[in-house]
C-alpha cells in the first residue's frame, strides 16, 4: 500500500508544469487563455499532456491587446519519461513549459 501510495504521489506531481510569464510593462495585464493572472508578473501551472497549447493576451487601458501563445512541448520532462517506460499514462506528459516567457509589450494607442 506504501508503494502505491509513493507512485501515485510521484504521478501526481509529474503531470503537472509551471512557468513565469512576464510583461515588459509592469502595469499591463496577463490572461491565459482568457483567465486573469496578474499585473506586470504571472506564475502559470497546469497539468494539460504534451504539446497543449496556451493563448496569452497582455492588456493595458487606452492601448490594443497583444497576443501570444505557448505550447508544452518546450523541455523534456525526465520524470514522466522515466515513468512512461513502466507505465504507459505518464507518456502524455513528458514535455514542459520553459521557465520563463517574457514578452515585450508596447502600448499602440486604441481607437474607440
Amino acid at each position: 500500500m506504501k508503494h502505491l501510495l509513493i507512485l501515485v504521489t510521484m504521478l501526481v506531481t509529474a503531470c503537472s508544469s509551471s512557468t513565469v510569464i512576464r510583461s515588459s510593462d509592469p502595469e499591463s495585464r496577463i490572461y491565459v487563455n482568457g483567465e486573469y493572472m496578474g499585473t506586470g508578473r504571472a506564475v502559470y501551472t497546469d497539468q494539460k499532456v504534451a504539446f497543449s497549447k496556451n493563448d496569452v493576451e497582455i492588456r493595458k487601458d487606452g492601448c490594443v491587446a497583444e497576443n501570444y501563445s505557448f505550447r508544452r512541448s518546450e523541455e523534456a520532462d525526465v520524470g514522466a519519461i522515466i515513468g512512461g517506460i513502466f507505465l504507459t499514462v505518464p507518456f502524455l506528459w513528458v514535455t514542459e513549459y520553459k521557465p520563463h516567457h517574457g514578452y515585450d509589450f508596447e502600448c499602440v494607442p486604441s481607437r474607440i
